[in-house]
C-alpha cells in the first residue's frame, strides 16, 4: 500500500518539475511529509541537515542520515553516488540544486540496502538512470531477510530498481571524470560496488568501509569478513597519499585511516577464528569477548559489538 501511495505522489511530482524548481522542491518536501506519516515511518527525519563537502573540481561528498553520498557535477548533469531514505529525497535534491541546475542524469547504488536506496523511486521518476551491480537489482526484487535484527524487507516498485546492471566493472566519461565502477567479492554484501573518480583521485566504497566503526557483515546477503577485508586492500592497491576515500558510514577517509580499519579487522577476525577452531559456540564466543580491545574505540556505530562478534562468528563458520 505504502508503494501505491508514493507512486502517486511521485506522479504529482513529475507535475511540479515542468512547473519550475522552486515550486517542484517545496511541492516535493510537503509530499514526503504526508508520506512519511501515512506509510507509518518511526524515524524522524525533519531535523536532518545535508552536509555537502567539496573534494575536488566538480565533486562532492554529502552526509545526512543515512549512507554517504557522492555528487558529480559539470556540463554533462548530476552524477549521484546512492540516495539515503526516501524521506530525505527532497532534500538531496534541494542541496544538489544548490551546486547545479542540472538533473541528476545517473544514480549508482552501492548495494541494496535502504539507507543507500531509498531514493531511488524518487530520482528514478525524476529520470535519473540508476546503475548497480546484477546482484543488487535481484535483491531488490525479492523479499530480503536479517535475521540479526529480526525483520524483513518487501520487493520495491518497479520505479526504484536498477535498469543498468553489471556484473564485474562499467566506466563512465562523465564531466571530464574517468569514473570506474567495480564489483567486489561478496563483502558487505554480495551485490558491493566501489566508484574510483581517477582524476581527482577520490573513492566512494559503500559500505565496504564504515570508517571508525565495526562493518555490518549482512550474512542474509552473502556477506563475509574475509570479502570485506579482501576489497579494502584492493582499494588500498589502488590508492595514492593524497587519496579520499568515502566511506559508506563515518567521516571522510585517507589511505591511512583505512589501513588502520583493516588492521582492527585483521585482529578480531583471527580471535574469533581461533575460537571457532576451538569448538565454541556463537554464545561462547561472544562471551569470551574476542574483539574487547577495539569494543570502545570502534562499538559505537550502527553494529555494536555483539552484534558485530555474531555476525563475525557467522561469516567465518559457514
Amino acid at each position: 500500500m505504502y508503494f501505491l501511495r508514493y507512486t502517486r505522489f511521485i506522479q504529482i511530482f513529475r507535475y511540479a518539475v515542468n512547473k519550475g524548481k522552486t515550486v517542484m522542491t517545496r511541492l516535493f518536501l510537503a509530499i514526503l511529509v504526508v508520506l512519511s506519516a501515512q506509510a507509518g515511518w518511526t524515524q524522524d527525519f525533519s531535523g536532518v541537515e545535508i552536509r555537502t563537502t567539496q573534494l575536488a573540481n566538480g565533486l562532492y561528498m554529502m552526509e545526512g542520515a543515512g549512507g554517504n553520498l557522492a555528487v558529480s557535477v559539470g556540463e554533462d548533469g548530476a552524477f549521484l553516488v546512492d540516495d539515503q531514505f526516501a524521506p530525505l529525497s527532497g532534500k538531496i535534491m534541494a542541496a544538489i540544486s544548490e551546486l547545479t541546475d542540472s538533473e541528476v542524469e545517473f544514480l549508482v547504488n552501492t548495494h541494496w540496502h535502504g539507507d543507500h536506496t531509498g531514493g531511488n523511486e524518487a530520482f528514478g521518476n525524476a529520470g535519473a538512470i540508476i546503475v548497480a551491480h546484477d546482484n543488487t537489482r535481484v535483491r531488490m526484487t525479492e523479499e530480503q531477510l536479517r535475521q540479526i535484527f529480526d525483520t524483513s524487507y518487501p520487493p520495491r516498485p518497479e520505479e526504484a530498481l536498477p535498469i543498468v546492471t553489471f556484473d564485474d566493472e562499467m566506466t563512465f566519461h562523465w564531466n571530464g571524470e574517468t569514473i570506474r565502477a567495480f564489483h567486489v567479492d561478496p563483502a558487505h554484501t554480495d551485490g558491493d560496488v566501489i566508484l574510483y573518480f581517477e582524476n581527482a583521485d577520490v573513492f566512494h566504497m559503500g559500505d565496504v568501509f564504515f570508517n571508525t566503526f565495526y562493518p555490518f557483515i549482512d550474512v542474509d546477503s552473502n556477506g563475509d569478513i574475509d570479502g570485506i577485508i579482501a576489497a579494502g586492500y584492493r582499494v588500498l592497491s589502488m590508492a595514492t597519499p593524497d587519496s579520499q576515500i568515502i566511506p559508506g558510514h563515518g567521516p571522510l577517509a585517507t589511505a591511512d585511516d583505512l589501513q588502520e580499519w583493516l588492521k582492527m579487522l585483521r585482529v578480531t577476525r583471527e580471535s574469533m577464528q581461533s575460537l571457532i577452531d576451538e569448538g565454541l559456540s556463537e554464545d561462547e564466543a561472544f562471551a569470551a569477548r574476542p574483539t574487547a580491545e577495539f569494543d570502545e574505540s570502534h562499538g559505537g556505530g550502527f553494529m555494536n559489538p555483539e552484534n558485530y562478534n555474531r555476525l563475525l562468528y557467522q561469516s567465518l563458520s559457514r
